[in-house]
């Protein structure tokens, strides 16, 4: 999970698939103003939604579609209005907590973050979504308690090392965009999904958990030569290069790093590759699994992929979401940027 200004989304803004009316013209409606948000017509996706509403002020679909749209605009204030409401109307249900998590996370308010993520699974107790953003939320209310404890004693070295390796995955967590509307159209409420929706995109590669995890496999120890971009491909150096990581072996995970790498913080490749060496051979031991891979191509050259991250040292044990941008170059897939979140 990643906390940034920018349009936020999981933690994940959800796509929620709420009960409403059998009549065709009313689901047409919402159909239209959801291919609105997709298409990022989200002027004239805030005006549809507006007609219909003042229709049916009540309608609880209408009204979360309203608060993505508002989300994609950047309009936090006005979102955060309606997913209160909404939680207010219809306290049943747990994705208006989520997405005002969300929307407090990308503030820096994670006290705020927390508790309407525990809200939402009172609601929903299996809502797993939730689980995994309260987990991202005390990861970061980790790190501020690891700040405070070195104000008061900047000698203690356990502080120090776990702080530095909350922040060097949480360093550049920002939230996925916005980018869909409630798509359900049914007259039965359903289950909330796994809230994790993306752009449209060309090539979609979703593999099991049981594949993904670096450990069980025995990856190249140098990005993959690809021949024709394909989704395997760009997995396979993924786990290459977490494979790496987990043998300490500095040199080959710094390889995997295109030339044009951005860095987390914008500082300079050399103070980062400097940082880097030093927190990878610093352990004992580093285990890191990648799980539930999603790669998406976006054309040839280019393509992203989220995962689950669980990283194991001596002292820390942490689970994230990461998503690494990948370019090809001279026929091998390298990181061109590296961030929290799915």
């Amino acid at each position: 999970m990643n906390f940034s200004a920018r349009s936020p989304t999981p933690l994940a803004v959800l796509l929620f698939a709420l009960a409403i009316s059998a009549l065709p013209v009313r689901a047409d409606e919402l159909q239209d103003i959801d291919r609105l948000l997709k298409q990022s017509q989200h002027a004239q996706a805030l005006e549809r939604v507006n007609q219909y509403l003042s229709q049916r002020p009540k309608d609880a679909k209408g009204r979360f579609i309203k608060g993505l749209i508002l989300v994609e605009q950047n309009k936090v204030a006005e979102a955060i209005e309606v997913f209160t409401a909404l939680a207010r109307d219809y306290p049943e249900l747990p994705e208006p907590y989520n997405n005002l998590a969300v929307l407090y996370a990308a503030q820096g308010q994670y006290e705020k973050a927390r508790q309407q993520l525990e809200m939402s699974i009172r609601t929903h107790p299996s809502y797993a979504t939730a689980y995994e953003n309260l987990g991202d939320v005390y990861t970061k209310l980790a790190s501020q308690a690891y700040d405070k404890a070195l104000q008061f004693d900047s000698s203690n070295s356990a502080a120090k090392n776990k702080l530095s390796l909350i922040r060097d995955l949480i360093s550049s967590n920002r939230l996925p965009r916005s980018s869909s509307a409630p798509s359900g159209t049914s007259t039965e409420p359903t289950p909330p999904s796994a809230a994790r929706t993306a752009p449209a995109k060309s090539t979609e590669t979703k593999v099991a958990a049981g594949q993904a995890k670096s450990g069980a496999t025995k990856p190249a120890e140098k990005p993959a030569r690809a021949q024709d971009g394909s989704g395997e491909e760009v997995l396979q150096t993924v786990l290459a290069w977490a494979g790496a990581w987990s043998k300490q072996n500095v040199e080959t995970y710094l390889a995997f790093y295109a030339e044009d790498f951005k860095t987390p913080k914008g500082e300079a490749r050399s103070e980062w590759e400097a940082v880097r060496r030093q927190r990878i051979s610093g352990p004992k031991k580093i285990e890191v699994a990648v799980e539930s891979p999603k790669v998406t191509l976006r054309d040839q050259n280019n393509a992203v992929v989220s995962f689950r991250q669980m990283y194991r040292s001596d002292n820390l044990n942490i689970k994230s979401s990461k998503t690494l941008v990948m370019v090809r170059s001279d026929g091998r897939w390298l990181i061109q940027q590296e961030r929290g979140g799915g």
